[in-house]
């Protein structure tokens, strides 16, 4: 039985009015000597496509349905599967992520999760071998359970932290027999609510160990995917330790994991932070740490992460500057971690919702790469920095300069005459491509 009241999603080009098609995204069409999809690996986000009902703060879900009976059987679970891959097909979308309390229900206790995992695993393994989809990355869900109140590798009791390494270990070896490419930790309860009754220090160090223990577990078997810590500031906790990149860089530094580990940078969460998406890229692809990527954005004007789906092409060029300029994905992609409107409940939305996103950036990619191919961009940046090319400039950035030589420099060159930034300018520049 088919739940999409649709045919698969084609693409049709710019001129066409059909809002069940691509005007932008042509999964074959090359750019910059690699196809779209190649560029781009969409990967559809489980939790949302299958699991979110579409409620907020203030309101009971409105999301239809009809696959789901919404009981927490395995059978329902199962009959999920194969409406999910009904969807990556229409698509044409060949990734996809997901949460292990998304994919199989939390049972009674451990041991019947575990098993309900195993039957859920075993027929998504059979949907992967038989439509060519692969697992982007898998990972955990530490935050939703009540247990996870008070967080879970941070958690002030043992036993609690104990249950969330038996569960991470059990996710690993899911995301493993799947052939995941890797394998995400969002601490959205790893912070505080107060730091009155809060041990940091302690709780930062077992966070570490936590992590190694994942290390040393992939190692055991034979898991070889990256890692990806995935910041966010706030909310629900007052403050998560990995609040934004910079922070995730120095905490992955202090407990020697930088080895092990990247960075899944999402929009919503770059706001939240305070920041925008280019300077969290920014800060994450200049440590060589620039993962992957949740596609969406957030509402500047709303309090949460509303994670809607990307449809700003400055934000889909900007991120795709970013991607090109560190030579492009190799185990990560642009996960679609967004949700409908509440109002938008109908299955079929789910398809206007993605079209709209994969457009976006397609519409993204092929300016950014336009942008770099014009080199006007990159050849003024160049410019601003030449006074470091050479003479006491080539000196500092070769580790061979004192402030005594600065000085001498300085009493010497006189007053500096500035060059102007050109703000502006650069900003007419982007809009000529956009």
């Amino acid at each position: 039985m088919a739940y999409f009241d649709c045919d698969k999603i084609q693409f049709e080009g710019a001129a066409s009015k059909n809002p069940l098609a691509f005007k932008h995204y042509n999964a074959a069409e090359l750019v910059a000597g690699k196809s779209m999809k190649e560029h781009l690996r969409f990967a559809g986000a489980y939790w949302h496509v299958m699991r979110n009902g579409l409620a907020d703060p203030f309101g009971a879900g409105t999301a239809q349905m009809p696959w789901d009976d919404g009981s927490d059987s395995v059978d329902n679970a199962l009959k999920r599967v194969d409406v999910f891959f009904e969807f990556l097909d229409k698509m044409g979308i060949e990734y996809y992520c997901f949460h292990d309390r998304d994919i199989a229900p939390e049972l009674g206790d451990l041991a019947a999760s575990n098993a309900a995992l195993d039957q859920v695993v075993a027929k998504l393994k059979e949907k992967q071998a038989e439509t060519g989809v692969k697992l982007l990355w898998g990972t955990a869900c530490l935050f939703s359970h009540p247990r996870y109140s008070q967080g879970a590798a941070t958690s002030p009791d043992a036993n609690v932290y104990a249950y969330a390494g038996a569960q991470v270990k059990k996710a690993l070896e899911a995301t493993h027999e799947l052939g995941g490419l890797g394998y995400t930790f969002w601490g959205g309860r790893e912070g505080y609510s107060t730091l009155l009754n809060t041990n940091m220090k302690r709780e930062l160090d077992h966070l570490g160990a936590f992590l190694h223990m994942a290390v040393d577990h992939a190692k055991k078997i034979g898991f070889d995917g990256p890692f990806y810590i995935e910041p966010k500031p706030r909310e629900p906790s007052t403050h998560q330790y990995d609040s934004d990149s910079a922070a995730c860089l120095n905490f992955l530094r202090e407990y020697d994991l930088m080895d092990h580990f990247k960075l899944n940078i999402e929009t919503n969460h770059a706001t939240l932070a305070g920041h925008t998406m280019q300077h969290e890229l920014t800060v994450a692809a200049n440590a060589g740490m620039l993962g992957s990527i949740d596609a969406n954005r957030g509402d500047e004007l709303i309090g949460w992460d509303t994670d809607q789906f990307p449809t700003d092409i400055y934000l889909t060029s900007e991120i795709m500057l970013s991607v090109l300029e560190m030579g492009g994905f190799t185990t990560g992609g642009l996960n679609f971690d967004a949700k409908r409107r509440r109002e938008s409940h109908e299955p079929l939305d789910l398809m206007h919702a993605h079209i709209g996103g994969m457009d976006a950036f397609a519409r993204g990619l092929k300016i950014a790469h336009a942008i770099r191919e014009d080199g006007r961009l990159a050849d003024f940046v160049a410019a601003r920095y030449s006074s470091f090319n050479a003479g006491i400039g080539a000196k500092v950035e070769a580790g061979q300069c004192s402030f005594e030589d600065l000085q001498a420099f300085a009493l010497g060159n006189g007053e500096p005459a500035i060059a102007s930034g050109r703000q502006e300018m650069l900003e007419n520049l982007i809009n000529e491509f956009i």
